[in-house]
């Protein structure tokens, strides 16, 4: 993983180098959190630009440590990588960021008009990137086209260009944006003009039918658009509409649910695999963890884990409550971090430990305070930015210290002060898109059936570009922590997009059913009796941090 930060200046700027030189320092002591193990700078000069660059890895890939920026020996060529390859290329034990750089260099070789096209339709796995073509005088950024990592850019009044994993300040008026995920962009410095030189190429479904350019053409997304039949949604069983199906056992025609179910658990497989053999090796110390409410999006992902990790090494579950003034004063409660996440983190704790007795599964209970929040929260404001509402801080504060992995591990004898290894954590993030998580595809089906509820789900996925992953990235990230989306994975979006809806959810069974249906039976089949029946709730209401001052703060209100 890395931050990055890099300034595009015309050469004959005059601006006051003094400006710059503060927001270059501001930068690199954001980013520098996101990469403690090595920072480097390289400066050029580009056609009529000077362009600045810098990186700050955290060490994740290959068997040593690897400094970036990423130069070619051959062409000049930089390349600042955060991003994780999990397929396309053949990475073995090596670094991904060099390898990506050699393709790249290949591939320039045989088509110098779409190299970069050619080569990022082929990479599976989160990344953002900025590649600075020395020869061509152009300077290419995107981030992946799910938008798993955070990439920001903006425009100074000078003309001068920034592009950086975070943003300088929580000031309003910075007007850091988000780079839009569904493109790649290249900035044109034959052009002589920083702001008049920026092209777009945009990604494309295999058959999308749509009017595009040569260059477009070669950016074909890996999965295609989510299957909207409804044709084989047929009458819920006698059996299954008399009893509330406590724990799923009775679910009423399994066989014709089974492939799916299968299916599901090859593909999650995969993806959780993919995504921790890589990791360097951490001593006797954890390598990857999950961030952990006890709900069934976590915990299948735990126990698909396990199956998939040396049998020798821990998993750490990151379980966070939050002390709400607000509702204490409203509850008598034991311990006021006694919160729903709390409660359910613990049975699913000890439903793993039931399905795994022989994994270390380490519970760690990440208890905040109130004072806590105070303190910290104009720094978690900083790494929202763009994002700004009430429910992007309720989310992100709550990220930010489950990711810290400050807490206490609890055991069935005894509670230690704990600090948290793993420097990769699996979310469940795109489970409640995919799967028909949130209160609103329910609502479609109460109002106007399921080619309304297919309709959702369908603009549901096509959304999770421009959505809050970056957001997540950059709380996360900010702990020298990487998050890693098992249920986002190229092969998982694929295959549940194909799946037709009505072997995904079925909204006719209660709350805590019907919803995410194939999921709760994955669950079951994986002995998670429990979680397979729980209701989604969302994080902040589960570690109670929505509305801690006031009950009437709405989550779109601006902070």
């Amino acid at each position: 993983m890395c931050g990055i930060q890099v300034l595009i200046t015309q050469t004959s700027d005059g601006a006051d180098t003094e400006t710059y030189n503060e927001i270059w320092a501001n930068l690199t002591a954001t980013n520098s959190r996101r990469g403690p193990d090595a920072h480097n700078e390289i400066s050029v000069n580009v056609g009529p630009a000077r362009i600045k660059l810098g990186a700050h890895v955290l060490h994740l890939r290959g068997p040593h440590t690897q400094a970036q920026p990423l130069v070619s020996q051959t062409t000049g060529d930089i390349l600042c990588w955060n991003g994780e390859v999990f397929g396309g290329l053949d990475i073995g034990n090596r670094n991904d960021g060099i390898e990506l750089l050699n393709e790249l260099q290949r591939q320039k070789t045989h088509d110098p008009r779409t190299y970069i096209q050619r080569t990022m339709s082929k990479i599976e796995g989160p990344y953002a990137f900025v590649y600075v073509d020395r020869e061509q005088k152009h300077v290419w950024y995107a981030r992946d086209y799910l938008g798993r990592r955070s990439l920001l850019t903006k425009t100074m009044d000078s003309g001068a260009m920034l592009v950086s994993s975070v943003a300088d300040t929580a000031d309003e008026s910075t007007a850091w944006t988000e780079v839009a995920a569904q493109k790649i962009y290249c900035v044109d410095l034959n052009t002589r003009s920083l702001d008049g030189g920026i092209l777009e190429y945009s990604w494309q479904y295999a058959a999308g039918g749509l009017e595009i350019g040569a260059e477009d053409e070669h950016l074909v997304l890996p999965f295609g658009r989510v299957d909207q039949t409804v044709d084989d949604i047929g009458p819920i069983s006698d059996v299954a509409s008399s009893v509330q199906l406590s724990d799923l056992a009775e679910f009423p025609d399994i066989c014709k649910w089974q492939p799916y179910i299968d299916r599901l658990k090859s593909e999650l497989t995969q993806a959780v695999k993919s995504r921790v053999d890589s990791i360097p090796p951490n001593g006797t110390h954890a390598r990857c963890g999950v961030l952990f409410s006890g709900g069934v999006d976590c915990m299948v992902l735990a126990a698909i884990l396990t199956t998939v990790l040396p049998r020798d090494e821990p998993i750490e579950l990151f379980n966070v409550a939050f002390e709400n003034p607000r509702q204490t004063k409203l509850q008598s409660l034991d311990s006021v971090y006694d919160v729903p996440d709390r409660k359910t983190g613990r049975l699913g704790w000890n439903e793993l430990e039931r399905i795994d007795p022989h994994r270390e599964w380490r519970f760690i209970e990440c208890d905040v305070p109130y004072s806590q929040v105070i303190e910290h929260k104009p720094h978690v404001q900083q790494l929202l930015v763009p994002s700004c509402t009430v429910m992007d801080m309720s989310i992100g504060i709550a990220l930010w210290f489950a990711s810290r992995g400050h807490g206490t591990r609890v055991t069935a004898t005894s509670r230690t002060e704990y600090m948290g290894q793993s420097r990769v954590l699996l979310l469940g993030m795109g489970a409640d898109e995919q799967l028909g998580g949130y209160s609103r595809h329910r609502s479609a089906w109460d109002k106007s059936g399921p080619h309304a509820l297919a309709r959702e789900i369908a603009l549901d996925v096509e959304r999770i570009a421009t959505r809050n992953l970056g957001r997540d990235d950059r709380v996360v990230s900010d702990n020298a922590k990487e998050a890693r989306f098992p249920f986002l994975a190229a092969n998982v979006v694929a295959f549940l997009s194909q799946t037709p809806i009505a072997y995904k959810m079925d909204m006719r069974y209660a709350r805590g059913v019907g919803e995410k249906l194939l999921l709760r039976l994955l669950a079951r089949q994986l002995g998670l009796v429990q979680a397979c029946v729980l209701a989604k709730r969302a994080i902040q209401f589960g570690a109670r941090t929505a509305k801690m001052e006031s009950s009437q703060t709405r989550g779109q209100d601006f902070l």
